[in-house]
């Protein structure tokens, strides 16, 4: 658990705020995230687990929804997990928690055994995570935005 909680709060971290700061929709600015947490994990089978993260977000700025989000876990270049998170829209000039919701299933040639081997180093070298996700302004106008090989290992403690 305290794997998938790492990668779900950083990976969901990450790429909330790069695609509000990084994307060519300029009217989103000066967004922080306050705090990540989770909510709930849970395991729906040998291979896959569902959750809900909570993002702390203060947003001086227009609303806005992230949505689409899928993408790929990595551990040295080696797949460990495919994610996809659901729909968050983002009130304007607000400061709050928001409830993400996520699944996360293993690739097809990890086992729970060498997410347990991962997890017990307690490190996030070498980990990396691969985004695909779309942030939409109210009316529909948005963009589609894609990070490949993001280092979570520059966001953890």
């Amino acid at each position: 658990m305290y794997f998938w909680r790492k990668i779900g709060t950083l990976a969901l971290l990450l790429t909330v705020f790069m695609a509000v700061t990084g994307c060519d929709v300029t009217k989103i600015k000066d967004l922080t995230v306050t705090s990540v947490g989770v909510k709930y994990i849970v395991p729906t089978s040998s291979r896959s687990m569902d959750a809900v993260l909570l993002l702390g977000l203060d947003n001086p700025s227009i609303s806005f929804t992230v949505q689409d989000v899928s993408g790929v876990v990595k551990h040295y270049d080696r797949e460990l997990a495919h994610f996809t998170a659901g729909e968050l829209p983002v009130q304007a000039r607000s400061a709050q928690v928001y409830e993400l919701p996520c699944t996360a299933v293993l690739s097809d040639k990890v086992s729970l055994l060498d997410l347990l081997a991962i997890a017990a180093r307690r490190s996030m070298e070498g980990m990396t995570v691969d985004v695909k996700l779309r942030v939409s302004l109210k009316g529909g106008k948005g963009t589609v935005l894609t990070f490949n090989g993001l280092d979570l290992s520059q966001f953890s403690q």
